[in-house]
């Protein structure tokens, strides 16, 4: 079942920049960053409240984010849908007519399982199912 919106995800082209510019602006700490080699990409999350920004920054020219900032430039990516079952929850977007990017879960940052729907099924919004399986700092 779906609980909340987990996170928010901004393709940058500089994390790091992208850090200091949400600390230097708004005064908001990222919780570190992590490579996420299976989706090709180094990630800051910072909290905010009950949920989260992460920031992605690609690590290949040929990851989904690196198509994406060629194509739209720096901006939100994805919606992250937090729910307790990603696999059921993929299950049941496709039966009801979702076209999905991931038929199975796949590993996430911070020991999460992730899914994404492909945004033709969901307004135009990218949309990735999480679910926490591991602790994380944030």
């Amino acid at each position: 079942m779906i609980t909340k919106v987990n996170h928010i995800g901004i393709a940058v082209k500089d994390l790091d920049a992208a850090v200091k510019t949400l600390k230097d602006v708004f005064g908001l700490e990222a919780a570190g960053t992590q490579e996420v080699e299976s989706q090709k990409v180094k990630v800051a999350f910072v909290p905010l409240g009950d949920t989260r920004i992460e920031l992605l920054q690609p690590t290949s020219e040929d990851s989904a984010v690196a198509k994406f900032l060629v194509s739209r430039g720096e901006g939100m990516h994805h919606i992250a849908l937090e729910t307790d079952d990603v696999a059921g929850d993929l299950k049941k977007a496709e039966e009801g007519g979702a076209r999905l990017i991931d038929k199975e879960p796949r590993p996430g940052a911070h020991g999460t399982m992730v899914g994404f729907v492909h945004p033709k099924s969901t307004f135009g919004v990218l949309l990735e199912l999480v679910e926490e399986t591991g602790k994380h700092s944030s």
